[in-house]
This record gives C-alpha cells, sequence and structure tokens, in this order.
C-alpha cells in the first residue's frame, strides 16, 4: 500500500524508540537530513531559531541524521544527541540515523519524499512538508534556514 501522507510514516527516535509521524499532522514541518562534520552543520544554529521562533505557531524541524554523504555522521545515536545538544542547543526532535539515497535500505521516510522529485545531493538539504502532510517545497542545501525564499514558504504554509 502506497503511503499518501508523511504523516503516515512511522520511525524511531534518535534514543530508539518508536516514533509516530502522526504527533506531527496539522503543522507544518521542515525534513533536514542532518550531519555533525559537514560544512553546512552550522545551520543547526538556524534551524534551532526557526523551530524556537514558530514552534507555537504549529511548525517543526524535524531532524534526519545520515552518514550518506562524505561519511560526515558517523556518529552513534547517544554521540549525535550530546553533539547537537552541547554544540548548538538542538531542543527540535532528532530520529534515527538514516539512508537518503535510493538503496534497497532507504528510509521509509525519504522513500516518500523521494516521490516528490528530489533526493538530498548533500547534506542539509529540506522538504517542507505541509499540514495535511503532503510536499510543499524542496531547498537544497545551500539555503539557509535564514533565507528570505524559504520563511517566505513557511509563512505561507502556516497560512493555509
Amino acid at each position: 500500500m502506497s503511503t499518501k501522507s508523511f504523516y503516515d510514516l512511522k520511525t524511531k527516535t534518535l534514543e530508539g524508540k518508536p516514533a509516530d509521524l502522526a504527533a506531527y499532522r496539522g503543522k507544518v514541518s521542515l525534513v533536514v537530513n542532518v550531519a555533525s562534520k559537514c560544512g553546512y552543520t552550522p545551520q543547526y544554529n538556524g534551524l534551532e531559531k526557526l523551530h524556537a521562533e514558530l514552534h507555537d505557531k504549529g511548525f517543526n524541524v524535524l531532524g534526519f541524521p545520515s552518514n550518506d554523504f562524505g561519511g560526515q555522521e558517523p556518529g552513534t545515536a547517544e554521540e549525535i544527541g550530546t553533539f547537537c545538544k552541547l554544540t548548538y542547543g538542538v531542543t527540535f526532535p532528532m530520529f534515527e540515523k538514516v539512508v537518503t539515497r535510493l538503496a534497497p535500505d532507504q528510509s521509509p521516510v525519504y522513500g516518500f519524499l523521494w516521490k516528490s522529485g528530489y533526493l538530498p545531493a548533500w547534506n542539509f538539504s529540506k522538504y517542507l512538508i505541509g499540514k495535511d502532510g503532503q510536499f510543499v517545497a524542496f531547498f537544497p542545501s545551500a539555503i539557509t534556514p535564514e533565507s528570505p525564499e524559504l520563511r517566505g514558504a513557511i509563512a505561507k504554509a502556516l497560512e493555509k
């Protein structure tokens, strides 16, 4: 059966506990494949600010660590969690390390996102998901969380 909504998916938290993405239904989500040792890693600062600023308006950043690009997320779940909290003060939800690329072990999350016509070309690729769980927009790694283009798309999605 084909998944109709991002919010129909289930995954695991960074701590390995079951996570039902239905918890985010009715909210706007920014799904990001993150890595601790990437040139884009400082985007954690902007992602955390975005999450803190808009969380009460029905918005979440959802982080999915991935080691797909340059081996830039080699750590264990515990190491990733500690790094994110201590270095960037991350409070947004983080999920288990995933494979984003088309492969037999590709995460169901990225299998669904791939239907948008976009797969990450590098770490910190961003997918905007609407309140209904449907793909809204894709932003490549170089588009920062502070970008007017990204922020405008989030504002528009929150209005719907």
